[in-house]
């Protein structure tokens, strides 16, 4: 595919309420989407990076200063290329896996939509719709994380993942499980909140049949998570961990998990996502997807991504409405708790034009040098 040029989109999302982690409370997100431009098709990419360096290194104003001066002008040089392609062309730049995601997406999304072809059939899915959990933020009180529990379960969720940090962990999760019973799938997630010092206080989670404690430790602690695992019946999940296929591999080999957190956007794009989640298979290990606060464009994609064989627990594949009242495409929503992968060539959805341009704050244009 010849490209002639990008886009770079800067879009406000309000978030319905404000949603709290062990790193901080977000009310809104500051979205950059990347378009790419070809002379008779488009493709549109999302960044997940966040307003500021909590989750990773990566934020929205840094990837906005990397792509347009060295990402974008690199990929417009190449020439004719494919999807399959931009992580070569982007390679010699170090890190910068959120922006090299966005960017390996939007091409992405052009090239299928010229072919006709659905991510979800390019990637290899084989399920048209997905079973969905949800991500519960920190409460301000146990009585007010019922109530929010109580009316997911309400329109169906599957599953519930609390987010958990020191002095927010035994008993909030301890009041979920009593109140909702054995027969609800519960997991937690603390962001990295926790050490291995903390070890006995997280076993004290052993007797509430979690499904998995998802990134205790800090990011580089692999060891330490090897560690942790070993004195846990409660298996434990990577997210931060896992930045690529090889760090899955290596996770595994230590022994530092048992099931994994596939993002795309973390691992540098949906086709890095594919072969974390095709190692992960070879190894035994279960994956889910993971959300990132998504707008319609990046849901689509991850919920075809969680549509593929090894992606066998429910992933944080919200409907629209847990986090936006209006969402940049037609709306998804819960079926049976459940959302239907969607079947329209490349990405499947397109933003919505009037909400794109209501919700717009800044446009930039990148072209060939």
């Amino acid at each position: 595919m010849k490209l002639t040029g990008f886009e770079l989109r800067r879009v406000a999302m309000p978030l319905v309420a404000p949603f709290r982690t062990s790193f901080g409370t977000e009310h809104a997100r500051d979205v950059l989407l990347v378009r790419a431009l070809a002379d008779d098709v488009e493709g549109w990419g999302e960044c997940v990076a966040g307003l500021a360096p909590l989750y990773s290194s990566e934020y929205v104003d840094g990837v906005a200063q990397v792509l347009r001066s060295h990402l974008l002008p690199a990929v417009l040089a190449a020439g004719e290329l494919t999807a399959a392609e931009v992580a070569r062309v982007l390679q010699p730049f170090q890190g910068h896996r959120m922006a090299k995601g966005a960017v390996e997406m939007a091409v992405l999304d052009a090239e299928l939509r010229a072919a006709g072809m659905p991510l979800a059939a390019y990637l290899g899915a084989v399920r048209d719709a997905v079973d969905c959990g949800v991500s519960v933020g920190i409460a301000d009180d146990v009585g007010r994380l019922l109530d929010e529990v109580a009316g997911y379960l309400g329109e169906g969720y599957r599953r519930i993942k609390l987010k958990i940090a020191p002095g927010w962990d035994v008993e909030p999760v301890a009041a979920v499980r009593d109140e909702f019973g054995d027969e609800l799938l519960l997991q937690v997630d603390a962001n990295a909140a926790y050490t291995l010092a903390d070890a006995r206080h997280l076993a004290l989670l052993d007797a509430f049949d979690l499904l998995l404690i998802e990134q205790p430790l800090p990011e580089e602690d692999l060891r330490g998570h090897a560690a942790l695992a070993a004195k846990l019946a409660t298996p434990v999940c990577l997210d931060e961990s896992i930045v690529s296929a090889a760090a899955a591999v290596d996770a595994i080999a230590l022994g530092a998990c048992s099931v994994v957190n596939v993002k795309a956007g973390r691992v540098g794009g949906y086709l890095e996502a594919r072969r974390v989640a095709d190692v992960c298979a070879a190894h035994g290990v279960p994956v889910w997807a993971g959300g990132m606060l998504e707008t319609g464009l990046g849901r689509a994609a991850n919920v075809a991504l969680a549509a593929l064989p090894n992606f066998v627990l429910p992933g944080d594949t919200s409907a629209s409405r847990r986090y936006y009242a209006q969402d940049l495409t037609t709306p998804f929503e819960l079926r049976d708790g459940r959302l239907a992968v969607p079947r329209g060539a490349g990405l499947g959805v397109a933003p919505l034009p009037d909400v794109l341009e209501e919700l717009t704050t800044a446009v930039e244009q990148v072209t060939a040098r």
